[in-house]
């Protein structure tokens, strides 16, 4: 199997995993007062679990899988590269918090990998960082604090452009340049100036695939 291979099944593994990460409340019990022992009566032992439980477990199963099988769809495409960008910002809309304070270095390592590039994080202050898909590639999502707020950094190794491409969204624009032999998307509030964060972000990256 090939390099590019391995890249899109750990990409497809990355997305059937974050998709089955379904947070269940925890079961509390009531409180019940206490009842005097003679007033205790046996009940017979139920040899199987309600039909309920059966339900709710079932219920839950068949949500974690069908979610899993929209979010894990290697095959879903937009019609430029821009348009994933942008429709990815949208699904991650947490990643836009701002914040002074930065991730830790184990972080940044799994959602850069090794095998993908290399960040110099002494570059920038980054305060968020995972690794995510872009039309079934696995790209590493990075945020940095801008002067007018959160700039997001997609590295995408895999996806080649012959020029610059704006992206313009709502309240956001940005740019995908090429760098090497793929691109890196910039995308920030429609105030932030982005020509200074991309070339301090193309000192920082260094492809490795």
């Amino acid at each position: 199997m090939s390099s590019d291979d391995d890249r899109k099944q750990q990409a497809l593994d990355l997305k059937i995993a974050k998709a089955m990460q379904i947070d269940v409340p925890p079961l509390v019990m009531p409180e019940l007062p206490d009842i005097e022992q003679d007033n205790v009566s046996a009940l017979p032992v139920r040899k199987r679990p309600s039909r309920v439980i059966w339900f709710a477990v079932a219920a839950t199963v068949v949500l974690a899988s069908s979610v899993a099988l929209r979010l894990s769809n290697p095959f879903e495409t937009y019609d430029t590269l821009g348009e994933a960008v942008l429709a990815h910002l949208d699904h991650e809309p947490a990643a836009l918090t701002v914040t002074d304070v930065a991730i830790p270095d184990r972080r940044l390592a799994r959602a850069v990998p090794a095998d993908v590039a290399v960040f110099d994080r002494d570059a920038t202050l980054i305060t968020y960082a995972s690794p995510c898909i872009i039309n079934g590639n696995l790209t590493p999502h990075l945020v940095i604090q801008g002067e007018y707020g959160p700039v997001t950094i997609l590295l995408m190794p895999d996806e080649p452009v012959s020029d610059v491409e704006p992206i313009v969204g709502v309240n956001v624009h940005g740019m995908i340049i090429p760098v090497g032999a793929g691109s890196i998307a910039i995308i920030g509030p429609r105030e932030e100036a982005l020509e200074p964060i991309q070339q301090n972000v193309i000192k920082s990256v260094t492809w490795t695939t």
